[in-house]
């Protein structure tokens, strides 16, 4: 199957599924997310990408850290239950965009959040060098793995092939991987 086709696959599950992704995931999500947060910080001055921010969790729990955050979904309908959330808070910028192709300048993040992203693309190397490309240089780079997608090793190996700088990974009592990384100058 093509990268495209794969990601219309993934896309199309989410619009589907985005009226109850919550009710379904929540959970999940905010356990990697206290993990992730557990090793990273969120400044008054950071600027943070959430690349495949879903259903925008995420900004529960930074919004009022951050000073921008930039939200990023290949998925129309699961965009527009992040656009729900976000609707109060000033800071925070939605894309419909592929996490493969991201209209964004580069070095221009000092956090980026791939939670539940690699797992869902074709070639998460090239995420990963996309991720790279729009992170400033010492980013704290936040990644998750599902367990059922990726071995330990593999998502090892996956970081570390990307060239970058694991500074904390968990895993225990969680169905994925947590990694906070680093985007080396």
């Amino acid at each position: 199957m093509s990268e495209w086709n794969q990601k219309r696959r993934v896309m199309h599950r989410y619009n589907l599924t985005a009226h109850i992704y919550e009710a379904r995931y929540a959970e999940e999500q905010v356990a990697k997310i206290k993990a992730a947060l557990e090793a990273t910080s969120i400044k008054k001055h950071s600027v943070v990408l959430d690349a495949g921010c879903g259903t925008g969790i995420l900004f529960d729990y930074i919004a009022n850290q951050a000073k921008t955050i930039i939200a990023l979904d290949i998925s129309k309908k699961i965009l527009s239950e992040a656009k729900n959330r976000a609707k109060k808070l000033q800071n925070i910028h939605l894309i419909l965009a592929d996490a493969d192709n991201m209209p964004l300048k580069q070095k221009a993040f000092t956090h980026v959040f791939g939670i539940t992203l690699l797992q869902n693309m074709p070639k998460p190397a090239k995420t990963l060098n996309e991720i790279k490309r729009v992170a400033k240089a010492n980013a704290r780079i936040i990644l998750t793995g599902m367990k059922k997608a990726f071995t330990l090793k593999q998502f090892e190996n996956l970081l570390q092939n990307a060239a970058l700088k694991t500074m904390f990974l968990k895993h225990e009592g969680l169905i994925c991987y947590v990694a906070v990384c680093v985007r080396e100058p």
